[in-house]
């Protein structure tokens, strides 16, 4: 999931589509060289164990966000938060007003391959 200050990414969308790329990409990357991206967290001192990260690296499926509806999945968890009186916004609100489908989808064409 990736989040952004509302004020910031009108403000500056271009930064914040750049920056939604990279992760994307990134993504891309840990799913397609999961031993690469092992040893780079290993090189830089983010974990101890090669093995340990290597078989998590390939136990997520990272390629799956393409796949997804994020809207579905914010309308879910809306609606079970706002079941147990967490949110008192409805899920539709909580969609209309929360959420920006605009750069992820521009994305998505963009990195289709």
């Amino acid at each position: 999931m990736v989040l952004a200050n509302r004020e910031f990414a009108r403000k500056h969308p271009v930064a914040t589509k750049r920056a939604l790329r990279a992760i994307l990409k990134a993504t891309n990357v840990c799913a397609l060289q999961p031993d690469h991206v092992a040893q780079f967290l290993l090189d830089k001192g983010l974990t101890q164990h090669y093995d340990y990260a290597l078989q998590t690296l390939k136990g997520i499926p990272y390629s799956k966000w393409a796949e997804y509806n994020p809207e579905d999945t914010v309308r879910f968890y809306a609606l079970r938060l706002h079941e147990v009186g967490m949110v008192k916004s409805s899920p539709q609100k909580i969609i209309a007003e929360g959420t920006d489908w605009r750069f992820l989808n521009e994305l998505k064409k963009e990195l289709k391959e």
